[in-house]
């Protein structure tokens, strides 16, 4: 058996991060308006996003109460909860908890629980989310008394086209072959 070529590429190396450090800075991705006329965001801090390939590592930290839509993305998506708690899909998720999200899927929507949470995501491939369900979204904002506030501008690399506000025409589900 021949060992296979190195994939090394010299001068790469690692880059370190850490989500207590200022740089990357944190900015506000999700914002809303909520009962009590307070405003809740979600902050994020990217500490890998390559065009070449394709991909996106980052640290969220949610407000307390912060609902987010259900959405998916256009490629495979991880979030492990660090601290706080969200509630998705009627679980609680806690310290430790993570969820993949397979290409196609879809998942929320997302409640921060009531000290917020702390979150960390990776998207393997194009990180930009999509959503085709604005009904669900609208009722949990009715049912917490939750206006949605427009998302905060964000530059993408790249020239990619911030898709946050576009909501997708659901597919139709291909019938069972007989």
């Amino acid at each position: 058996m021949t060992a296979p070529d190195s994939p090394r590429v010299p001068g790469r190396a690692p880059a370190f991060t850490s989500r207590h450090d200022d740089d990357p800075p944190w900015f506000a991705v999700r914002s809303q308006r909520n009962a009590d006329g307070t405003e809740s965001h979600v902050w994020e801090q990217w500490v890998a996003f390559s065009v070449d390939p394709l991909y996106l590592a980052l640290f969220a930290r949610w407000d307390p109460g912060m609902v987010v839509r259900r959405h998916g993305h256009h490629s495979p998506h991880t979030l492990t909860v660090l601290e706080g708690s969200l509630t998705c899909e009627g679980r609680e998720l806690g310290p430790g908890a993570h969820i993949e999200l397979p290409l196609g899927a879809a998942f929320g929507p997302f409640v921060a629980g009531p000290e917020g949470v702390h979150c960390y995501e990776v998207m393997m491939g194009d990180p930009r989310s999509w959503s085709d369900e604005p009904e669900a979204m609208a009722a949990v904002l009715a049912e917490r008394g939750v206006e949605p506030l427009p998302d905060p501008p964000i530059e993408l690399p790249a020239g990619l086209e911030d898709l946050r506000a576009v909501f997708s025409a659901p597919r139709p589900v291909p019938e069972e072959p007989r």
